[in-house]
């Protein structure tokens, strides 16, 4: 069975968004946790727009954090920012007892890695990982630019192809960023034995960022959850808090998922949710599982009597109102170690 998945470097044009967006919603919580925010990010061309609703205490210089932060992804040009950010409506604020919107979340995860993430996704994120860190930290790759994205196609355990392109300067040859990319990056990580490589295939990648094309929040699910392996509903996480039935349910559906696979339960699980406006509690909970001896039914009232899927209380189990968001908004939301919501717990 083939299984494709990608990953984005950390200036790739939606994850500036992303990043952005995450920002914002950190430094509302850093100032008001109380703060209900739901922000978009959108970039083009030498522009930023920042937009959307928000109730809070805290007042701070929102174009400033969003230029700071553009700058520290590793762009060094100058970029005019434009802020919209209004109160959010009656109605929205009438329902924040329970979700202010519909959202569909799911779950998921497998033993086959100790990620308990499909192998494809792993290995993605690393690579990924892996090229910004050179670029930030070692002086031999100065020449990298912040843009890049990764694709990894595999068969089973075995890699089929992994494509990596990779913004750099004008002053080095191509061919010389490919063999070093090879050597420093893709070797190390996911060798190439009956791999196809692909990189930079079309040569020079000199223009990246928002000079080569439009970026927007919320853009990139696949690469925050489970590389478009399984359906990740209609669940976008960046600029919006904690509270937000969207947030809360990904990440729970996540816990609940990982501690059966966790315990023997499965050797993969789904577990799905649905919210409705004004409700705490989803009006659905669906649960699936491969390797399990237990019927969907004994599953599903496991998870429902284990787990308290309400987005207050998962906000109040994973301490999710502290500022955690930008430093997460890039590399997946899980599978990785500190995360209460990547918590194994003790059976």
């Amino acid at each position: 069975m083939f299984k494709a998945v990608e990953s984005v470097l950390a200036g790739q044009p939606d994850k500036v968004c992303d990043q952005i967006a995450d920002a914002i919603v950190d430094e509302y919580l850093r100032r008001d946790p109380h703060s209900r925010i739901d922000v978009k990010v959108f970039g083009s061309h030498g522009m930023l727009m920042v937009s959307g609703e928000v109730n809070s205490q805290a007042d701070f210089d929102v174009a400033a954090l969003a230029k700071t932060v553009y700058h520290d992804i590793g762009y060094v040009d100058d970029i005019e920012v434009f802020v919209n950010i209004e109160p959010s409506s009656e109605e929205m604020r009438g329902s924040e007892s329970g979700a202010t919107d519909t959202a569909v979340v799911n779950g998921y995860a497998t033993r086959e890695t100790r990620e308990f993430l499909p192998l494809p996704v792993v290995y993605a994120h690393s690579v990924a990982r892996r090229l910004d860190d050179l670029r930030r930290l070692d002086p031999a790759f100065h020449w990298l630019g912040p843009d890049g994205k990764v694709q990894i196609v595999m068969e089973g355990k075995e890699m089929r192809a992994v494509t990596l392109l990779a913004q750099h300067a004008k002053d080095i040859l191509p061919r010389d960023a490919q063999s070093r990319l090879l050597e420093r990056v893709l070797e190390p990580i996911v060798g190439q034995a009956g791999a196809q490589i692909f990189i930079n295939p079309i040569g020079a990648f000199v223009t990246g960022g928002f000079h080569a094309d439009s970026g927007m929040s919320g853009r990139k699910p696949g690469v925050d959850f489970y590389g478009g392996l399984i359906p990740h509903g209609d669940v976008s996480l960046p600029g919006k808090d904690p509270l937000k039935a969207e947030r809360a349910g990904a990440y729970m559906a996540r816990f609940a998922a990982k501690n059966m696979v966790a315990q023997g339960m499965a050797d993969a699980a789904l577990v799905s949710l649905a919210y409705t406006l004004g409700r705490s509690e989803p009006v659905m909970l669906d649960v699936k599982a491969t390797g399990s001896s237990q019927s969907s039914e004994a599953l599903r009232k496991h998870v429902r009597e284990m787990y308290d899927f309400r987005p207050e209380a998962v906000a109040e189990r994973f301490d999710l109102k502290k500022p955690r968001y930008r430093g997460i908004a890039v590399y997946g939301q899980i599978g990785r170690e500190g995360l209460p919501w990547e918590e194994i717990l003790k059976t």
